[in-house]
């Protein structure tokens, strides 16, 4: 039998962002003030750092290492640290595994290469996990991207030849949609059951946690932490009542980020949403990516208004 390796990584993450001076460098001291901010919510069991949130696909290697080391620094003994590793190559991604585990990393997520959505086999995905995996033989996260990503979405038995491998401990399932997430769940817990299920779903979450998940790794969890794991623990408690009030308060700021079209800019209003709320003092994002419109700025406030979200 397979031990369970996974009930240490059971929980709700906050996919963290990555502050910026305006001239595009890291700004080290905002972000070592919203980790921390992040890490030290009662009932949070970690960060998901270098996710797609965090700009990890815009970042060099450098810069990912530093934001590794500098949450290791400030709540590395707080909280369960999870680094996201996005490379095309599969051994450049295992020098960023390196990386993540020399920084203080506890565990790694890796997401498939944005060129996957064109087309992939049945084993790019297994020589990749294991190539980047060799070295470091961390406790390993797999991402399955969304329905609309092209072939970036895992098919069922590539998910469960990934799901099989060694080291790996949880998924976090972006599929964005709930039918594809409940599919990924009993696949999952069929060949796989010592693997977490982690919903990361920001607009079903509700609907992900009543179907089952052994948490969530997600980006709205670092605008409205609390939020997220009360309604975490409501469906735990099975307090239905109670989690559809706070569903109806998660929602609209929900669709504001992530439903509302273009969906790319879903990091940017993560950004905007924590300088209205004055946790970051500039929400600059690196180019091509620009300022929200005017609109977008007053539909953000007026979302986390209607969430009871204040500064």
């Amino acid at each position: 039998m397979i031990p369970d390796r996974s009930n240490a990584f059971h929980g709700i993450y906050a996919a963290t962002l990555c502050p910026l001076l305006d001239d595009g460098r890291i700004d080290e001291t905002t972000l070592a003030r919203h980790l921390e901010a992040n890490a030290f919510v009662p009932g949070m069991a970690g960060l998901l750092i270098n996710g797609h949130a965090g700009e990890n696909f815009m970042l060099s290697r450098e810069e990912k290492r530093r934001v590794a080391e500098i949450a290791a620094e400030v709540c590395g003994r707080r909280s369960i640290l999870v680094s996201g590793i996005n490379a095309e190559d599969s051994f450049e991604a295992q020098r960023h595994v390196d990386d993540a585990k020399a920084a203080g990393a506890d565990a790694v997520l890796l997401f498939p290469p944005f060129s996957w959505a064109l087309s992939q086999d049945e084993h790019m995905a297994v020589t990749h996990h294991r190539i980047a995996n060799a070295n470091a033989q961390m406790p390993l996260m797999l991402y399955q991207a969304g329905v609309n990503a092209g072939a970036m979405a895992y098919r069922p038995e590539v998910l469960a030849e990934l799901a099989q491998l060694p080291h790996v401990v949880g998924i976090k399932e972006g599929s964005w949609e709930a039918a594809a997430y409940e599919a990924s769940l009993r696949l999952v817990k069929r060949v796989a059951p010592h693997v977490a299920m982690m919903a990361s779903g920001d607009e079903h979450l509700f609907t992900c946690f009543l179907v089952g998940s052994e948490g969530s790794l997600v980006s709205l969890a670092a605008v409205t932490p609390e939020l997220v794991i009360a309604l975490e623990q409501a469906i735990r408690r099975q307090d239905l009542d109670e989690a559809r009030r706070l569903n109806d308060r998660i929602y609209p700021l929900a669709k504001a980020i992530y439903g509302t079209a273009p969906g790319g800019y879903a990091t940017a209003r993560l950004k905007t949403c924590l300088k209205l709320l004055g946790r970051i003092p500039s929400d600059t994002m690196r180019l091509p990516m620009g300022p929200l419109p005017a609109a977008e700025v007053t539909a953000l406030e007026r979302a986390l208004a209607a969430a009871g979200v204040h500064a």
